[in-house]
């Protein structure tokens, strides 16, 4: 087999659009970039790979404006560029798309194509050549929508687009893309990934960063690796094996975190269920379900989006409240009117949406550790900052979050430190019953594999953990049990050996109550 670091490509893709050299910045005298070299092709599409706090954000925000580098060179169609801003940036040509979408929601589509730049007759905005604009620029990307409609009455997927199409108008040389499938489905992200290759054949160079290694393989021509704020290196895709780029990004062999079903098949958490949840629902939003809990079980959640999977955290941790069934703890009756009601009887949740619902960025490290322990103590009894910091040095040694300041704000902390420290606040309160929603969702490999050994852990400890993922090997690796949802409803449950992927899809693919009436 040809050495894939000799694969060189060939035509347009050997023509250099972008390179940076020895490029090196620092923030307080921490080191975030140590002389990293990248470069880009035109008609390339090139995967930027690395654990969280390996550099990458650094890296982009300097090609892009956001950040002056301390040392180093950037060069763009082989002339020496420093942009001062986004705004230079994007008149060079290089313009950046985030995961959370930069438009205006309440703005029409035309609006954010042309905003700021908006086309004039007699001084005023011409709403009519701003219209045949947006239409003529939204056909190459093959939508026919309305573009006088709100951004906001279009998908997730289509808002991409859109930004997408902005961006590439407003530059035209370099796109960068940072995690643009975060929030979408597999047919939303085919759709994209048809975009990037359109924009791909027509010469721009495109840098994606990602942290699903299959949608590299599928979309990406190169790939560079950081590691701790250096280089690791660049490779082709052709002919790179999975387990190598693992490698690169970790630095060691990753340890596989697996379950063998057939090996312990019919091996269950000892004990009677603890936690029952009978006839349990709410109109519209899922319909009325069973679910049993024994301790140090772990129950994962599958279905598609929509499915009902995070509707069904929602009631069972009192975000949401059930107007059908009941619940008991310990043979005990419980009502679940709210998130405080689920902390006092044992519940835990980690939200899938880290940033908007999980932390609270200006607060420090600390003070988001101690927020459930303080919500069980009651807000009269103020926990002291002395507690704290004591409590948040024992699970940022524990957990191994890093930088380890717990005064730091939790913001300027990487996603999956971010998701360490919010499990360390439900850890804070040794819950009975912990509710993960898409635990490692944007997240890098080295911290899925932890948090994927954190929940095998506190399985063993006998925690009740109920798992919700995306990911059908993730689930295949941790639960002792699935349940599948599908049209917000509850519709088959798997055990043991039957915990597979296939036999996941199979189920969701199966038709529901209603569709086969």
């Amino acid at each position: 087999m040809t050495d894939p670091k000799t694969i060189q490509h060939v035509g347009p893709q050997a023509d250099t659009v972008l390179a940076a050299r020895s490029i090196t910045k620092s923030f307080l005298g921490i080191v975030a970039l140590d002389s990293v070299d990248f470069s880009l092709r035109q008609g390339e599409i090139h995967a930027l790979l690395g654990e969280n706090g390996a550099g990458k954000s650094t890296l982009i925000k300097i090609l892009t404006g956001v950040y002056s580098r301390d040392a180093g060179t950037m060069q763009l169609d082989g002339e020496e560029v420093s942009p001062a801003n986004v705004g230079e940036a994007q008149a060079l040509g290089i313009g950046t798309v985030y995961q959370e979408v930069n438009l205006l929601e309440n703005l029409t589509v035309a609006e954010n194509l042309f905003l700021g730049r908006q086309p004039r007759r007699f001084g005023l905005i011409d709403r009519r050549e701003m219209r045949r604009r947006a239409r003529a620029l939204l056909s190459r990307y093959g939508l026919d929508i309305d573009v006088d409609a709100l951004l906001s009455t279009y998908s997730v997927a289509i808002r991409q687009i859109i930004a997408i199409a902005r961006a590439v108008d407003l530059s035209g040389k370099v796109l960068v893309l940072d995690e643009p499938t975060a929030s979408l489905d597999a047919q939303e992200v085919e759709v994209l990934f048809s975009v990037l290759r359109k924009l791909k054949a027509d010469g721009l160079g495109i840098v994606l960063i990602t942290h699903f290694l299959n949608q590299v393989y599928a979309v990406a021509d190169r790939v560079t690796v950081l590691r701790n704020g250096k280089l690791v290196g660049s490779r082709d895709i052709d002919g790179l094996p999975r387990m190598d780029l693992i490698s690169m990004m970790l630095g060691r062999e990753l340890q596989q975190v697996t379950r063998d079903h057939q090996a312990s098949e019919g091996v269950m958490p000892a004990g009677d269920a603890a936690i029952r949840f009978t006839d349990y629902g709410k109109r519209g939003s899922v319909s009325p379900f069973d679910l049993a809990i024994r301790p140090g079980e772990v129950v994962g959640v599958a279905g598609l989006l929509g499915s009902g999977r995070s509707e069904t955290a929602f009631l069972l941790f009192g975000i949401d409240r059930a107007d059908s069934g009941s619940a008991t703890v310990d043979g005990r009756d419980i009502v679940l009117t709210s998130p405080e009601a689920a902390i006092a009887n044992g519940f835990g949740f980690c939200p899938e949406e880290r940033k908007t619902d999980g932390i609270i960025g200006d607060f420090s490290v600390a003070e988001n550790i101690a927020l459930a322990l303080q919500a069980r103590q009651g807000w009269a009894k103020p926990i002291s900052s002395r507690q704290r910091r004591e409590l948040a040095n024992e699970f940022v040694r524990q957990l191994d979050i890093r930088p380890a300041d717990p005064d730091r704000p939790i913001k300027f902390l990487s996603g999956g430190n971010q998701q360490k420290a919010i499990l360390a606040r439900w850890l804070a309160t040794n819950p009975r019953l912990l509710i993960l929603d898409e635990p490692t969702r944007g997240i890098d490999i080295g911290a899925h594999a932890e948090i994927l050994r954190m929940i095998e852990q506190l399985c063993t400890e006998g925690m009740s953990l109920v798992v919700i993922s995306s990911e059908l090997e993730e689930l295949t690796a941790i639960a002792h049990r699935v349940v599948v949802l599908s049209d917000r409803r509850h519709i088959a449950e798997l055990s043991g050996s039957q915990v597979t992927a296939d036999n996941i899809m199979h189920a969701i693919a199966a038709p529901t109550r209603t569709e086969a009436a």
